[in-house]
Formats: C-alpha cells, sequence, structure tokens
C-alpha cells in the first residue's frame, strides 16, 4: 500500500461567498479520520458551519491556523490516504466517481463539490 497526500480545499459554502474564517479544528496531526467525520468549524458572512472529512486516513498538516480567513479553494489540511496496488479496491471505488465530485474537488463542470450551496 502507498500512502497518498490529499489536500481537502475550502469549499463554497454558501451562495458566492469567497472566503470563511477557520474557527476550531476537531482533529490534529497525526489524528485518523473517516470520511464524513468533522475535520473542522468555519465561519462565513452568513453562517458557522461543520465540514466533514471527503478522505479517510492520517492527518499529515493542518494547513490554515484558528481565527485566519481563507480563501475558497485554499488548501486548508493534508491527510495521509492509504491507496491499494492491486485493481480491486480501485474497481470498488469507480461508482462513487460516477456520482461527481468529493466534496471539496473541483468536478467535470470546474465547480467545486459542496455538501450546502452547491
Amino acid at each position: 500500500m502507498t500512502h497518498v497526500r490529499r489536500e481537502f480545499r475550502m469549499p463554497d459554502v454558501g451562495e458566492g461567498l469567497t472566503e470563511a474564517e477557520v474557527v476550531s479544528w476537531r482533529v490534529a496531526p497525526g489524528d485518523t479520520v473517516t470520511v464524513n467525520q468533522i475535520l473542522v468549524e468555519i465561519e462565513t458572512a452568513k453562517a458557522v458551519v461543520e465540514l466533514p472529512s471527503p478522505y479517510a486516513g492520517t492527518v499529515g498538516e493542518l494547513l490554515a491556523e484558528p481565527g485566519v480567513t481563507v480563501e475558497v479553494g485554499t488548501p486548508i489540511i493534508a491527510i495521509e490516504t492509504a491507496e491499494a496496488g492491486s485493481p480491486e479496491p480501485a474497481a470498488a471505488a469507480a461508482p462513487s466517481d460516477e456520482g461527481g465530485a468529493k466534496i471539496g474537488e473541483a468536478g467535470a463542470d470546474g465547480r467545486i463539490a459542496t455538501l450546502v450551496g452547491y
């Protein structure tokens, strides 16, 4: 198994908002995280939102400090994921690829997938 560093970028969590402030992290470097586990609480001009992890793995690095305002699309956390070398896990992941982009990643149309405000 190889480890792949995946960066989760600040998603657009509201209608046309271009930035959000990192309020507090719920994880620390070295923590193991699962898909949909809450990583961070952010605040926009409209709301406070909890962002879930789009990846399972180990937190490699927090890329934004609490209290800092971050532009949409800026990497905020790096997660080390375990990628298997066999074709079976890739085949299992294929159906999720057909459903669209993962949260925080750009889809085929160039839009960044989000939980709210998509």
